[in-house]
């Protein structure tokens, strides 16, 4: 688990990640902090979630999301308005 922290902490510097062991089973409690030490997101994961390269690489780029929602530089509205426009164009791409 310590690794895992570790890789996570890299990945999403400048932030500090935090692993501790979930109420639930084979859950775990992730937090990011930022240099003060001030919790800006908390997270519950499922331990196979961290373990598979292709789900963890799924959880980072969803604490990305959140961080840069988070800090204001992105609004969750401009999320859904580029879903939308990828499955519009996805749909009008079949049809063709």
């Amino acid at each position: 688990m310590e690794n895992i922290s570790q890789m996570l902490t890299e990945a999403l510097a400048p932030y500090s990640v935090s692993l501790v062991p979930s109420d639930r089973r084979d859950h775990v409690l992730l937090a990011v902090t930022d240099s003060l030490g001030s919790t800006v997101l908390a997270r519950e994961f499922h331990l196979i979630q961290l373990a598979d390269t292709r789900s963890l690489t799924d959880v980072v780029d969803g604490l990305h999301r959140d961080l840069l929602i988070a800090e204001g530089r992105l609004e969750p509205s401009v999320i859904a308005a580029l879903r939308g426009a990828s499955a519009a164009s996805a749909m009008l791409a079949g049809l063709r």
